[in-house]
């Protein structure tokens, strides 16, 4: 069967983009970040701010996006990608399926560099510091969902949750690209890691149907009822950085918890859950995660369908 890794070598954005290097449009007046997908940046409180303030939202936002990327890719990403590699997965895999987890694994080394890279980029060619940005409550948050319900069974969590978060579909991967009022500099690295995350997609829509025909039936049960806490914790926003930049803005305390709770209403996280999940839910679907007893009920309950 026809890999989507076939011609990496000749594809690959690690094998065939150039650094992608921030130019003049700053200056005339193009932005970080398309204002639309700062859930924020529209609400009242913030609309007033000065246009300088309003501007380093959206630079931290960058920087926000850019960072949780660059941790993600080797943190949560590549610690799966390694354990299909070097077989240590718990699967028994053919040569080509590692091989090309250690091409993913490449890749996402490779948009972790460049995710830095612009971020020190928008730093020097801005002044706006970069705040500190600390990926390990998220971690903790993520890796927790197992020793809470699927105790005993850490790899297998780790590949859970690295399946969940290469099939979803963002907005950003999606809409930043064609946004014209955006530098160019970040439209192309974003539309770089969107190319080869297309590839990794494929990969681990495959890989998940041999991990799930692969589990037994007590385990698949198991794994069903993690899976729509997986979704939901990988996808609500981390609100720490959001707060920390919206006091920098000059916003008091009150009005910081009023622009969050306006802003991350419950109901829209899920419905943003829900659609950007959509096609994971559909992978789900077609390998018959639903059809697990109480499977359907979990992802009700969980306002996932």
């Amino acid at each position: 069967m026809k890999s989507p890794l076939d011609g990496w070598y000749e594809k690959a954005g690690v094998r065939t983009d150039p650094r992608r290097v921030i130019g003049d449009e700053l200056e005339a007046g193009m932005t970080l970040f398309p204002e639309k997908l700062i859930p924020y940046l529209d609400h009242p409180l913030v609309r007033a701010l000065e246009p300088r303030h309003r501007f380093g939202l959206v630079a931290r936002h960058l920087y926000q996006y850019m960072l949780f990327t660059m941790h993600f890719e080797t943190s949560v990403v590549n610690r799966a990608a390694a354990r299909i590699a070097d077989g240590t997965s718990g699967l028994h895999l053919p040569s080509p399926v590692r091989l090309d987890a250690y091409k993913i694994y490449c890749d996402e080394a490779y948009h972790a560099l460049y995710s830095l890279d612009v971020v020190e980029q928008v730093r020097d060619a801005t002044g706006i510091e970069t705040p500190d940005y600390d990926f390990t409550p998220f971690l903790g948050r993520l890796d927790g969902i197992g020793a809470e319900v699927l105790p005993g069974e850490p790899v297998l969590v780790q590949l859970l949750q690295v399946v969940v978060f290469e099939t979803l579909v963002t907005s950003i991967l999606k809409d930043v690209p064609k946004d014209p009022s955006v530098i160019g500099t970040v439209r192309e690295v974003v539309r770089d890691h969107a190319e080869d995350e297309g590839r990794h997609h494929a990969y681990f829509a495959a890989f998940f149907r041999e991990l799930w025909q692969g589990l037994s039936p007590a385990l698949r049960e198991r794994a069903a009822r993690c899976l729509p806490e997986l979704v939901s914790r990988s996808l609500t926003p981390d609100l720490v950085p959001v707060r920390t930049s919206l006091a920098a803005a000059g916003l008091g305390d009150a009005a910081v918890r009023e622009v969050v709770a306006d802003c991350y209403a419950p109901e829209r996280l899920r419905q943003s859950v829900r659609a950007s999940a959509r096609h994971t839910f559909q992978l789900f679907e077609s390998v018959g995660v639903l059809d697990v007893p109480g499977a359907r009920d979990s992802f009700t309950a969980a306002g996932l369908l």
